[in-house]
């Protein structure tokens, strides 16, 4: 008998079927297994699924083979399992009435109590099924049995979806709608049998494939039934392409019939109209999959059917911060917000307006829906206070229908104009309104639910928060501009006081030495440096404090007798020591500054006769220029916590920038600037760059002040 079976069914699809569904279940039974924690219930679904998974892999080695055994085994285990998913039924089903109605009541008694024959009926009366009417009563014995059995499935589903609460029916749905599908199939199979006294074998081969169907509905169940005591979640990315799959599945397998019915009516212009159809089932499937509209849609039924809740909050979540953090050059951040928040509601168009100077402009618009404008918002308008007032956001559609919903509000005339224009949503940071978005029609109908407004509420503030926060970066930076502007000009008068008094002084000392030939000399000298200095001052306040050229090695010796003849003007002789060919990197002029700055402070420092010397030298490695003086010196105190700060000085005139501007230049050099000092004795200064040779090429640039 088995040999009928065998002889008549179509052995590739039937093997390819139940490994389909042998596959499914076996996923499914270790997934199960995975998140079991105990229970009657998951107990009986982890065994159930676990027996169909041998089920399935008995039908496959029956279709692949046609061995005894095989069909034996799948017999057995089918009745295995139809008699696990009806307990399971039941289980759930006292579950959902809570113990008010018994599980052998709920359905009808004679079909309950017939559970234990039909399912036995239909594992053991005959273990070999013939497909000729060879042993008729046989054979109607195991259909009858098995007929009932989809019977008795069919009335549990139906019972378990009518006994659920309405407000619960959503989690039990899907189970229902498995088991419908499931025993209905089987319901179809045993009655032809019954009818025509012999199973269909394509009806049969198809079994595996629909049983495979219905695990993503037993899934989804199972996710939403956390009674159940199974830890198991069915992301929404996993039910969007495991339906799309499906139903690219169900439309090319159309497609596959409609090609062989045109094949097979078509005569000789079968196969080129069968080329021709196929061509154009597969042209058109390629445009649906990759529109953006059919996405669109597909996700929006799957969050109103599938989930209890539109949104995988923890996806959209990520996905938004995501766009509102990426770095694009080609896109604002304005952009990137109104992309992320038309994202949520699958809107592809939409502008933003942000408050600047008392008033709303757009900054940004994408798609072809909101145009650009113009057009301002006063920030103290009525619209824009409805805004800042309610938080709320505003469906254009329904506030034409129903003002009455939206208070006494009254769209500016700019807005009604943009005939796309569907969602208002304010952006509020705080108490104050940052700006707000309109948001273009969607792209699949979309119902404006508190699940949406509540969604949309809680981006447009983390929106609000992060176009603030940009707004603060910038004004900081531009605070810091200033800033950096003010220290530099402060280094400027500071040089030009210095020039000044030098100026002074000279002018000073002319009427008595202007027949004097050497003085003369000097002063042409001294004036000519002057310019030099005021000219790098201009140059210095067009490019800023840091200089343009890298650092060279610099004779020390050089730019102290410089230093010399420029005072000389000022004080007299000073008492320089030099040792020839000491080599520093730096900026010739600025080491120039810095060690003209610690004379002249030695000089205001030192009574009209005090001494003041200069020595240049080498130590270890290292340049050292050493400014002495014996003058009023100053306090240990005032030297470690106050001398290398700006706005601090001992000078009852001066601005105490000098030595701060020194020691960041010469620490940017990689250098020290050492200070010994006495009250009533004077002060020594060592200024200590790294030494290099004369001609030694540039030096790497650090940020030098």
């Amino acid at each position: 008998m088995n040999s009928d079976l065998i002889d008549l069914l179509p052995k590739g699809p039937a093997a390819w079927s139940y490994g389909l569904a042998a596959v499914a279940f076996v996923v499914f039974a270790v997934r199960l297994a995975i998140g079991w924690r105990g229970g009657l219930r998951s107990t009986v679904l982890v065994a159930t699924v676990t027996v169909s998974a041998l089920w399935a892999l008995a039908a496959m080695a029956f279709a692949a083979e046609g061995e005894v055994w095989a069909w034996v085994a799948t017999r057995i285990a089918d009745g295995i399992r139809i008699a696990g998913w009806l307990l399971f039924v039941m289980l759930v089903l006292t579950d959902r009435t809570r113990g008010k109605v018994a599980p052998w009541r709920a359905v009808p008694r004679w079909l309950a109590a017939l559970l234990p024959v039909l399912v036995l009926g239909a594992m053991f009366l005959p273990l070999t099924v013939p497909l000729s009417p060879a042993s008729p009563a046989r054979g109607e014995m195991v259909f009858a049995a098995s007929l009932g059995l989809a019977v008795l499935g069919l009335a549990l589903a139906e019972q378990l979806y009518r006994h659920t609460p309405d407000h619960f029916r959503w989690a039990v749905k899907p189970l229902a709608f498995a088991l419908a599908g499931m025993f209905g199939y089987d319901l179809v199979i045993y009655s032809d049998a019954l009818l025509f006294r012999q199973l269909d074998p394509d009806l049969w081969a198809a079994r595996g494939i629909v049983n495979a169907l219905v695990i993503p509905l037993i899934a989804i169940a199972t996710a939403r039934n956390t009674a159940w005591t199974i830890d198991l979640h069915v992301s929404r990315g996993v039910v969007f392409h495991s339906t799309a799959l499906l139903a690219s599945g169900l439309y090319l397998l159309a497609a596959a019939a409609g090609g062989y019915w045109v094949r097979y009516f078509g005569g000789s212009w079968g196969k080129v109209l069968q080329t021709g159809f196929l061509f154009a089932m597969v042209m058109f499937l390629g445009l649906v999959v990759f529109s953006a509209t059919f996405r669109s849609r597909l996700r929006v039924f799957i969050g109103k059917h599938f989930f209890s809740y539109r949104y995988d909050y923890r996806e959209e979540w990520l996905k938004f911060t995501q766009t509102l953090a990426s770095h694009n050059p080609h896109q604002s951040i304005h952009e990137s917000c109104v992309k992320a928040l038309g994202a949520l509601v699958e809107s592809s168009a939409g502008a933003l307006w942000v408050r600047h100077e008392g008033s709303f402009r757009q900054v940004a618009h994408t798609g072809s829906g909101i145009p650009a404008t113009p057009a301002l918002e006063a920030a103290d308008g009525p619209f824009a206070q409805f805004l800042a007032r309610t938080g709320w956001v505003i469906d254009l559609h329904e506030h034409a229908q129903h003002p009455e919903r939206y208070e006494s509000l009254a769209v500016p005339e700019w807005l009604a104009s943009v005939h796309e224009a569907w969602l208002v949503v304010p952006l509020p940071s705080g108490a104050e309104l940052v700006g707000f978005a309109v948001l273009g029609k969607p792209r699949t109908p979309l119902a404006v639910d508190w699940e949406v407004r509540d969604v949309l509420k809680t981006a447009s503030r983390q929106a609000a928060s992060y176009l603030a926060q940009i707004e603060a970066t910038e004004a900081l930076l531009e605070a810091r501009k200033f800033d950096a502007f003010n220290r530099m000009s402060a280094f400027v008068v500071h040089d030009l006081k210095n020039l000044v008094a030098q100026l002074s002084l000279m002018l000073k000392n002319a009427e008595r030495h202007r027949h004097n030939p050497e003085f003369q000399k000097d002063m042409l000298e001294t004036v000519a440096n002057v310019v030099d200095r005021m000219g790098n001052l201009m140059l210095q306040l067009r490019t800023g404090t840091t200089p343009i050229e890298k650092p060279r090695a610099v004779d020390l010796g050089e730019v102290v007798r410089r230093v010399e003849r420029t005072k000389r003007v000022e004080r007299g002789a000073l008492s320089v020591d030099v040792v020839p060919n000491v080599h520093a990197f730096g900026h010739e002029d600025r080491l120039e500054h810095v060690i003209g700055h610690l004379v002249q402070n030695a000089l205001d420092a030192t009574r009209e006769k005090g001494g003041v010397s200069v020595r240049v030298y080498s130590d270890g490695g290292n340049a050292v220029v050493e400014v002495s003086d014996d003058g009023v010196g100053m306090t240990p105190e005032f030297v470690r916590e106050r001398l290398f700060k700006p706005f601090q000085t001992t000078k009852e005139h001066g601005m105490g920038i000098g030595v701060y501007e020194s020691f960041q230049y010469v620490t940017g050099l990689g250098g020290r600037m050492l200070v010994d000092s006495t009250p009533g004795t004077g002060t020594k200064v060592r200024v200590l760059l790294p030494q290099r040779e004369s001609g030694a090429g540039e030096m790497p640039l650090k940020e030098v002040a």
